[in-house]
């Protein structure tokens, strides 16, 4: 059975990752020019800031250097998290996305823009914001009815926790900015 390279470099770094306290996200290898580029996306249920990815690059980059799994040539190392704007693919992703604003493609077609509110082992809890004027819905969505989705970058997001009495109304993501 035949295995491609970002499967092989899977194996040799997920375990070198998970003993940082993170999860390999994704591998890809991408030729720029005559270089090849190694991206490594990394995430935690906590996050991961610039200290924990410096350290995690290091480690990755000595245990790349002591095999030949990039084989020969150069290539660079790009160790970095998943975006603002990331797919939720496993339900570890579901989980860290609770309490953001999310884009589901659906299987049946359509659309739907809601917030998480819970993730369980069968689905979510969602919020979905009210029409003009409307007062929010909360809705359950089963993991099988999702075929894609999207966290959504919010601007002016109404803060839960606001304690000064403002009103923070204005909810838009950045596609209704536009």
């Amino acid at each position: 059975m035949s295995t491609t390279q970002s499967e092989r470099l899977r194996e040799l770094l997920e375990p070198l990752v998970a003993s940082q306290g993170l999860d390999l996200e994704e591998i890809a290898v991408d030729s720029v020019g005559r270089r090849r580029v190694l991206s490594v996306v990394v995430d935690s249920d906590t996050g991961a800031d610039l200290d924990r990815i410096a350290d995690v690059s290091r480690a990755l980059s000595a245990k790349l250097d002591e095999t030949d799994a990039m084989g020969e040539g150069e290539y660079t190392l790009e160790v970095g998290t998943p975006g603002a704007e990331r797919s939720l693919t496993q339900h570890r992703h579901y989980v860290r996305a609770t309490d953001r604003l999310v884009r589901f493609q659906l299987h049946e077609g359509g659309e739907l823009v809601a917030r998480i509110l819970a993730v369980d082992e069968d689905g979510l809890d969602l919020e979905v914001p009210g029409v003009k004027g409307r007062k929010p819905t909360t809705r359950r969505l089963p993991f099988g009815d999702i075929d894609k989705a999207r966290v959504q970058v919010e601007f002016n997001r109404k803060d839960t926790k606001n304690t000064d009495n403002t009103d923070n109304t204005d909810n838009k993501t950045e596609e209704e900015e536009a």
